[in-house]
């Protein structure tokens, strides 16, 4: 009776937290597929462009989301230990550290055309994706450090203004694409020109929002007083925790980054629907997002008051939590694969057979990965909960790069299987992942109480 009541209660805390950040990840996420509904219905190949182009962007977003990622469990461990003055260094520190990498890596994206050959993209592809990127890549400076202030008000418990952000940010995009993209209201017709600058112009207002709303209601920690001056300390223990979150990260986007080139080499149809089925799994992915993301605030402050017994409680109702979430994913994909698809068409497109034909296995597929996707981040939330970054990062490689690249090329290509043997070796990684990270942590607990 008692455990019944340890894991309701856990439960019920988790998803207080959670709900907000799920429905942010999803408002967030919704962006993002606003652009590829939008585009989709102005022509498969600027749907084609869109996927390379996000792919290659987001490939860096969430290697830099690493630093913001980490000052969630040190502001919440912070938070759960009294030291209030550690909330405001970690998270300067990680807005600096953000800016640093968006410096970094922002002209590999304005100059991105050479490398997309190199890829051995399409060249009328490449082009189009180039263009996308010449605009896109400035928004990784603004979306970098929206991804620190929701760490920051996640850590805080106040995801709810985050959701209220984004919501309004999902509309505001819907009406610049509408105007930029086709032409609308005697605005020019720009394509996917026209998305990318209406991504800029959201995420910068995102940013200026929850920037404000900070400011205003955590006066406390001053977190913008004096943001100019170096705290090297600070600086030092977010890069530590931060850089191998940012490699784990690199590592899954790349495997799906990687898909997406394969998908291109196998033509314009069967990299449209791997967009599309891409885009639908995100979605759902973006809940189990949510849920780590809560995970990782409560097993931080299970970690900042040293208590093992909460730690792995907190463990389990976060995975009985993925799992159920994952069932009901998988119940969607297989049962509606094709009307999820067609909304991402015109119904007037002439390609639209084709893409329906190949992502209706693509999403098939999908439904597999759910559980084992859901489980691997959710093991990897837990462990950053209690900064335990660094063997996950060598685990991730292991099983994305090491196992999942290399089968999801021999299913596809050698044994002939082509676009679903592609997803199925992503299955194989995400599994395998999944596996050695859920084992990673219940032995870190067990070594953390002797």
């Amino acid at each position: 009776m008692r455990t019944s009541i340890t894991f309701r209660r856990d439960a019920r805390s988790l998803l207080v937290l959670g709900l907000p950040l799920i429905g942010s990840h999803l408002a967030q996420i919704a962006i993002h597929l606003t652009d590829v509904v939008m585009l989709g219905w102005y022509s498969v190949e600027a749907l084609a462009a869109e996927v390379l182009a996000g792919s290659f962007f987001f490939l860096f977003f969430i290697m830099g989301s690493g630093f913001a990622w980490a000052v969630m469990p040190m502001v919440a461990s912070a938070l759960s230990s009294g030291q209030d003055v550690q909330v405001r260094r970690v998270t300067r520190m990680g807005a600096w550290a953000s800016m640093m990498f968006a410096a970094a890596v922002l002209p590999l994206m304005i100059w991105s055309e050479p490398l997309l050959l190199i890829l051995g993209q399409d060249p009328s592809t490449a082009v189009l994706a180039a263009d996308y990127l010449e605009i896109a890549g400035v928004v990784i400076f603004p979306a970098l450090l929206v991804m620190v202030l929701k760490s920051y008000l996640a850590a805080l418990e106040r995801a709810q203004v985050v959701l209220w952000v984004t919501l309004v940010a999902v509309v505001l995009n819907i009406g610049v694409n509408y105007l930029l993209i086709f032409g609308n209201f005697g605005f020019p017709e720009m394509g996917v020109r026209g998305a990318a600058i209406a991504s800029l112009i959201v995420t910068t207002a995102s940013m200026l929002a929850l920037g404000v709303y900070a400011a205003r209601a955590t006066p406390e920690h001053s977190l913008f007083t004096r943001i100019w001056r170096p705290d090297w300390e600070a600086f030092a223990d977010v890069f530590r925790l931060g850089w191998p979150i940012g490699v784990t990260n690199l590592a899954e986007t790349g495997l799906f980054a990687a898909s997406s080139v394969m998908m291109g080499w196998l033509g314009t149809l069967p990299l449209a629907a791997h967009g599309i089925a891409l885009q639908i799994a995100s979605v759902a992915f973006m809940v189990q997002v949510g849920l780590a993301n809560a995970a990782t605030v409560r097993a931080g402050q299970a970690f900042g008051l040293r208590d093992r017994s909460a730690l792995r409680s907190v463990a389990v109702a976060s995975a009985i939590s993925s799992v159920g979430f994952a069932l009901l994913t998988v119940v969607a994909f297989l049962l509606f694969p094709e009307t999820l698809i067609g909304v991402f068409m015109s119904p007037s497109e002439p390609d639209r057979a084709g893409v329906l034909a190949i992502g209706v296995g693509l999403l098939a597929a999908a439904g597999l990965f759910q559980l084992v996707d859901g489980g691997q981040v959710m093991a990897l939330g837990l462990l950053r909960g209690v900064q335990d970054t660094r063997v996950p990062m060598v685990i991730a490689g292991i099983s994305y790069w090491i196992i999942g690249m290399p089968v999801s090329y021999v299913l596809g290509f050698t044994l002939g299987f082509g676009a679903i043997g592609i997803w199925m070796g992503l299955v194989v990684g995400l599994a395998v992942a999944a596996l050695l990270l859920g084992l990673r942590f219940w032995r870190w607990t067990t070594r953390w109480a002797t």
